[in-house]
This record gives C-alpha cells, sequence and structure tokens, in this order.
C-alpha cells in the first residue's frame, strides 16, 4: 500500500483577518515553532509558525520572559498590554492590530501576534522641505537631517491612520513610532508593538499628531461610545486579566474625556510628544 499524500497546510496571511475568531484559535492553540529571533526588537521578539488542523501561519511571539523590566511599567506585563490593545481595537470595529493572544509557548507565557507582510509600495510617512505640507499630507513637526539643516517630517492625510490615531489616545500609546505603521496590499493598515500601552498617567507619544485639536469624525465619535458602553460590559471582561483595574478606568475616563471634547487630542507639554527616534 502506498503511503498517503500528504496534504500541505493552507497558508494563513493578513488577508484572512476578517476571520478574526478562527485565526485567533489557530494562533492559542496551534502547534507553536520558533523559526528566528527579530534581533531589532528591544525585547525578546521571536519569529515562529503556527499550525494546527491544516492551517498555518507565520507569527511573532514575544515571551514575558524575554521582557525588560520598565520603571514607568511597573504593573503587569508587555504582553498583557498588546492583547489588550488588540481586544480595544476589535471592540471599536476597525481592525487595527492583528489578531494577537495570550498562550504559553516554548519559553512560556508570551504574546502570540499574526505576522503581517508590508507593502513596499505604501508611503505613510515623508521629510520634505519647506514650512507646509503638500494637500494630501499632514504636518509633524520639524527635524534635524543633517548639519544646519532641518526638514518638516509630515504623514499621510488617511483615513486608516486618523482612526489609528484615536485607538492610540484610548489605550494612551506612548511609542507609536513609523515602523509601528504596516499598510498591506490589500489596502489594509494595521499597528503594532503595543507593550506601552494603558498607563495612568497621560503618555501620548506618537507620530500622528496632524489632527491634533481638530474635530473628531462623526464615525470616531460613535465608535468611541460603543467603546464606553463595552467597557462597562463585555470587553471590560476581556480586559480584567491584562491590565490593571485602575488601566481599566483611566481608559474609560479616556474615553469620556474624548466625547466630551469631542476632538483629538493635543500635545500635553508634560512628555515629549513624538517618540525618538521616529521610526
Amino acid at each position: 500500500m502506498s503511503a498517503p499524500e500528504r496534504i500541505p497546510p493552507r497558508s494563513v496571511t493578513a488577508a484572512d483577518a476578517g476571520a478574526g475568531t478562527d485565526l485567533a484559535e489557530l494562533l492559542a492553540r496551534g502547534e507553536l515553532t520558533v523559526r528566528g529571533r527579530i534581533r531589532e526588537a528591544s525585547n525578546a521578539a521571536l519569529f515562529c509558525t503556527v499550525a494546527l488542523d491544516g492551517r498555518e501561519a507565520t507569527c511573532v511571539y514575544k515571551p514575558v520572559a524575554g521582557e525588560r523590566p520598565l520603571w514607568d511599567f511597573p504593573d503587569g506585563t508587555l504582553a498583557g498590554r498588546e492583547v489588550a490593545a488588540y481586544e480595544v481595537s476589535e471592540a471599536t470595529g476597525w481592525g487595527l492590530v492583528p489578531p494577537t493572544v495570550l498562550r504559553d509557548g516554548p519559553y512560556g507565557e508570551g504574546m502570540c501576534q499574526l505576522w503581517i507582510d508590508v507593502s513596499p509600495e505604501a508611503e505613510l510617512l515623508a521629510l520634505v522641505d519647506g514650512e507646509e505640507p503638500e494637500p494630501g499630507w499632514r504636518a509633524i513637526g520639524f527635524a534635524e537631517v543633517g548639519e544646519d539643516r532641518t526638514a518638516l517630517l509630515v504623514h499621510a492625510d488617511d483615513e486608516r491612520l486618523r482612526r489609528l490615531a484615536v485607538l492610540d489616545a484610548v489605550i494612551n500609546n506612548a511609542d507609536r513610532k513609523g515602523g509601528h505603521l504596516l499598510p498591506t496590499t490589500d489596502g489594509r493598515l494595521y499597528g503594532i508593538d503595543h507593550g506601552v500601552t494603558f498607563n495612568v498617567e497621560n503618555k501620548l507619544r506618537t507620530l500622528l499628531w496632524g489632527w491634533a485639536g481638530e474635530p473628531l469624525t462623526p464615525e470616531a465619535a460613535d465608535v468611541l461610545k460603543g467603546l464606553r458602553d463595552a467597557l462597562g460590559g463585555r470587553l471590560g471582561e476581556r480586559l480584567a486579566p491584562l491590565i490593571t483595574a485602575a488601566e481599566i478606568d483611566a481608559t474609560r475616563a479616556r474615553v469620556d474625556a474624548l466625547l466630551t471634547s469631542g476632538r483629538h487630542p493635543e500635545p500635553s507639554g508634560e512628555w515629549p510628544a513624538v517618540p525618538w527616534p521616529p521610526v
């Protein structure tokens, strides 16, 4: 008798991200195999495959054991905050964070997130000469680019980025860099690296200041109202094992503040507004 034909696993990519529940099950229950290490990461980040029931995906696994302690984020873990950011993103309906779960792995409990392949043609950030951005761009601020030379740092006037700016304000993202923006060939945009979020103190640091002080879109206001209700129910329950009760309360307060002002936040002046390096 001949050996049965092996059916190769079906590769799962960002294009399947709409099937969030199934992807979360694959990430949470699949066999996790480490393929390499992402050396650019400041904490342990491992490139892996995960396989379950004939499906396979590439992913990032960040074990808690590989996290460096942060004096200003003394509670919880980076992994827990990464998963909490995904849960809030899913509650908005915008799907701005790749499917992310907390699970056990070869090096203990950690965050496991779907790997996103980036479109090389997409341009979201630029350095330009002049004091005002061209149409289709929003100014961030001036940056030193050489001896006695500055340039204007700009980001695209893109509705996907504007949604991400609202999400960052909700989760209090302290490190939204250009390298954390992942546009895909199918037109989606994802944000990654949410380990320094949900602090009870205002620590918003981001490149997405282009709408600072401007009115929120009606869509954003509706999403924030939904988040306010969800934080008092199912979303709050899902966040409880991931971040502290004080951090959940602070998240609810930020949502209320955004709804009360009806505007995108502005730099507070109490904390560096733009992360460094910006990319």
